[in-house]
């Protein structure tokens, strides 16, 4: 099953100082692999928001780099119609996911991608969502 990239296993990547072609060792084989728009805005305010020269041109090679070779999915209102039911139920529940995460576990299931993350408590909190945990060995 092809597989969504939360930006926790990708901000792991690059303070590992890792390439973007690490991505498929840690993804666990040969699935295509994606990000949601939603997580390629979060990496590039990363960049954004290192605190200093160095860091910043770090960050930024290596988001510019991930952009070249992976497909970024738009939410759009096919996206969105999965987004709405998914926050009402995890609001009847009494639960709370950021709002973030659940962007991208709206476009992970309107896609058929499953959730690559370390982030499993909170992706986990989503009825109908494969999430899997990155293999860093």
């Amino acid at each position: 099953m092809a597989l969504l990239i939360d930006s926790s296993v990708l901000i792991t990547l690059e303070r590992r100082m890792q390439t973007v072609g690490a991505l498929a060792k840690v993804a666990g084989g040969d699935e295509p692999v994606a990000l949601a728009a939603i997580t390629a805005s979060e990496l590039l305010v990363g960049a954004y928001r290192a605190n200093n020269p160095r860091r910043r041109t770090r960050r930024q090679a290596f988001v510019e780099a991930l952009l070249e070779v992976v497909p970024v999915l738009p939410f759009d209102t096919r996206v969105a119609r999965i987004h709405a039911p998914i926050w009402a139920q995890i609001m009847a529940k009494g639960q709370t996911i950021g709002a973030h995460d659940l962007l991208i576990a709206a476009t992970a299931i309107a896609y058929g991608y499953c959730v690559l993350t370390e982030n499993v408590s909170d992706f986990g909190k989503v009825s109908g969502l494969d999430v899997r945990q990155p293999s860093w060995g």
